[in-house]
């Protein structure tokens, strides 16, 4: 597959169960390794690279399922997000700024992290990620989950970001939202890219709503 994400853009890469949407990300963030082919970022080669060098690049993933640390604080959890950082004034800055964005991690900032809602949980993974001021971040499936209230929450807050000079890649089972934040679009179908462009085109294919959208061809 070839896939691209320019700077300042949200692409989306949807897909069925099972595509290889989460692999793809995985491959990227480098926790797993690739067999062939390259994968670059900002013009330097990054598939032969350690995870944690692939973040100080300014890469930053958000995994699939919420993974948060149960045990620690919600506090923690975004400390160690920075954990790359040494600028301790300028983390702090940052954890108040999205407390301040986020008053709902503020409020929840000594509590365990496992006693957080779904939503809650959802928002501080990507928090976390942010922590360590990435230039791309990737999000798994980021609705997954949650109640359709929230999932609205979670796209505008993609957005938002975005709209920050974040750029985003967008892995989602959720594919009319996911396009219609994103400027491009992919489709995955076991491991190979069967449809791309514009992600309005691509929300009027009649194969993306007869088979993904459960739609009826006008």
């Amino acid at each position: 597959m070839s896939v691209e994400v320019s700077e300042g853009e949200i692409v989306a890469l949807v897909g069925a169960n099972g595509a290889g949407k989460t692999t793809l990300l995985k491959v990227i963030s480098g926790l797993l390794g690739s067999t062939k082919g390259t994968i670059t970022f900002l013009g330097q080669k990054i598939d032969k690279i350690a995870p944690e060098e692939i973040v100080k690049l300014g890469i930053a993933q958000v995994p699939e399922g919420r993974r948060v640390f149960p045990d620690s604080t919600v506090l923690t959890n975004l400390e160690m997000g920075a954990y790359i950082r040494k600028d301790t004034k300028e983390v702090k800055k940052d954890i108040e700024k999205y407390f301040e964005i986020f008053p709902i991690l503020f409020e929840r900032r000594n509590m365990p992290a496992s006693l957080l809602s779904g939503g809650e949980q959802q928002m501080l993974v990507i928090v976390r990620a942010l922590m360590s001021r990435p230039k791309l971040l990737l999000l798994d499936e980021p609705s997954m989950g949650l109640a359709p209230q929230l999932v609205n929450e979670i796209f505008k807050i993609i957005k938002n970001l975005n709209s920050e000079g974040i750029s985003i890649f967008l892995v989602e089972q959720n594919i009319k939202k996911s396009l219609k934040i994103a400027q491009r679009g992919y489709v995955l179908e076991t491991g190979k890219v069967s449809l791309q462009g514009l992600s309005q085109e691509l929300l009027e294919s009649d194969e993306i709503r007869k088979v993904y959208l459960g739609e009826n061809q006008i």
